[in-house]
């Protein structure tokens, strides 16, 4: 079987295990080399997944990949939140984090610059809407993004502190 389809069928796998614990599939991917092969698994939710989603997701993705035995070498599986500065994978991310602080690198500079710091302000015609701290409202195609992360917001995480 080949990698990429590899790479598909576990994102399926992770996928269908994650809608049948009520978690969010976030993100699958393979890591390592064919002797240390780790495949990673994030999941979501709104209130933030504990440790017991990650155990029982982790658990019926190890059940199907065991009798699948598709992946051709020894391997560790690793499922997890992805964090509080998770990474962005597709438009439907930015869209869902649209007001949130983020961090974006680009392709090709815009502006003269590639990486953007700032907040995602929408999706408007197949382009991202980005406020950027330096040079304001920037906009560029999904495709230009090499990659993205959500930023904390340590403002807005210490006024939720403060009584």
């Amino acid at each position: 079987m080949a990698n990429h389809s590899i790479d598909e069928r576990i994102k399926q796998i992770a996928a269908d295990a994650a809608v049948q614990n009520s978690v969010e599939f976030v993100h699958a991917e393979i890591v390592g080399t064919k002797r240390n092969l780790t495949v990673r698994v994030y999941i979501d939710k709104p209130e933030g997944v504990t440790i017991e989603d990650c155990s029982i997701v982790s658990k019926r993705i190890e059940a199907v990949l065991d009798a699948d035995d598709f992946i051709p070498s020894a391997y560790l599986l690793e499922v997890s939140s992805p964090g509080l500065e998770r990474e962005l994978y597709s438009v439907g991310d930015f869209e869902k984090f649209i007001g949130q602080r983020a961090k974006v690198k680009v392709r090709n500079a815009i502006k003269g610059q590639k990486v953007f710091i700032g907040r995602i302000a929408g999706i408007e015609n197949a382009e991202i809407v980005f406020d950027d701290k330096t040079n304001g409202t920037v906009r560029f195609p999904y495709e230009e993004v090499a990659k993205a992360n959500l930023r904390v917001d340590l403002e807005k995480e210490f006024k939720k502190r403060v009584p």
